[in-house]
């Protein structure tokens, strides 16, 4: 008698615990940024991923690495698995119109963060960094470290990353206004370390009484602190963009990084996903499409608080 009703009690506690999971699992989200490899990626997308799971969604977690036809191919693969929504930092602009188009129309909404794309109304949400105001913050703190004088060099992002263009406007609008500094060079290095060391010891040949380095990100940044170390100009002052834990360490470290700005990536990620899960309970937006997150200077003052594009309060 005691076996049978224990047996009935442990199935239906397997009963329970079998609907719970059930009613936790709301369904996949699609997760897709560029390569893991750069960490204001991996944050994005480790930032979205514990969100999701923590408001009860499955996860397909996948990189792009800026290739539109790879991006779409994931997109592809997310309607075929009926995914109840995609968090996207896409691969280009113009490119990511029509699959974000081609997804809507399948019924499955699209949360884009970081970069925007160049076309509203597809997209329930664009969540990015004020690119310029986190632009012009990092060059009125590179102005001020060069005692606003002097050669300096500017490392360009993807020239079709939106994002590329706005940072160098922002930082523009503010260093053109200093007559004793001037850009002796100005260089695409494709948001990649390995090609920012390159350019860097390329223009150092042509250039080598440079004084500064302003860098559209931070990796490109460290690229260029790389080269500059191994010609043995530790003097050479460089700001990134991003806010990555290695810049910070370099900050920390008396290297030749001296600032970044950084955006919010991780939070960037978590926000979208929240806004996703209240999208598919009510039906609608919970906020207009293009939303802003301002960006905060880090330097020597603030760097020991900052951690995986977090700064603690």
């Amino acid at each position: 008698m005691k076996a049978s009703v224990l047996k009935v009690s442990l199935l239906a506690s397997i009963m329970m615990i079998s609907a719970a999971s059930l009613a936790a699992d709301k369904g996949l989200l699609a997760i897709i940024t560029p390569s893991h490899d750069n960490p204001f990626f991996k944050a994005e997308a480790d930032g979205a991923q514990e969100k999701a799971k923590a408001l009860g969604y499955t996860t397909l977690v996948a990189s792009h690495d800026d290739d539109v036809n790879k991006q779409n191919q994931l997109i592809e693969t997310a309607i075929a698995r009926k995914a109840k929504a995609i968090i996207l930092d896409n691969a280009g602009a113009d490119a990511t119109v029509g699959p974000v188009q081609k997804a809507k129309d399948a019924g499955i909404p699209t949360f884009l963060i970081d970069r925007e794309i160049n076309k509203t109304g597809i997209a329930v949400a664009q969540i990015v960094s004020n690119n310029y105001q986190g632009a012009q913050l990092g060059a009125e703190k590179f102005a001020k470290l060069l005692n606003g004088k002097g050669d300096y060099v500017e490392l360009l992002g993807k020239e079709s990353d939106t994002n590329a263009g706005v940072r160098s406007q922002g930082y523009h609008d503010v260093l053109d206004d200093y007559p004793d500094l001037k850009m002796v060079a100005q260089q695409s290095a494709n948001w990649s370390q390995t090609e920012a060391f390159s350019r860097m010891e390329t223009i150092l040949q042509k250039n080598p009484n440079i004084v500064g380095v302003i860098s559209g990100n931070d990796t490109m940044a460290l690229g260029a602190e790389a080269a500059l170390k191994a010609a043995g100009k530790t003097n050479v002052i460089v700001v990134g963009f991003d806010g990555s834990d290695y810049t910070r360490d370099s900050i920390l470290n008396k290297g030749n990084i001296k600032a970044t700005v950084l955006q919010p990536g991780w939070d960037q990620a978590q926000m979208a996903v929240e806004q996703v899960d209240y999208y598919l309970k009510n039906g609608k937006a919970q906020k207009e499409e293009k939303q802003l997150m301002d960006c905060v200077l880090i330097d020597d003052s603030n760097a020991s608080k900052l951690k995986t594009f977090k700064l603690a309060q």
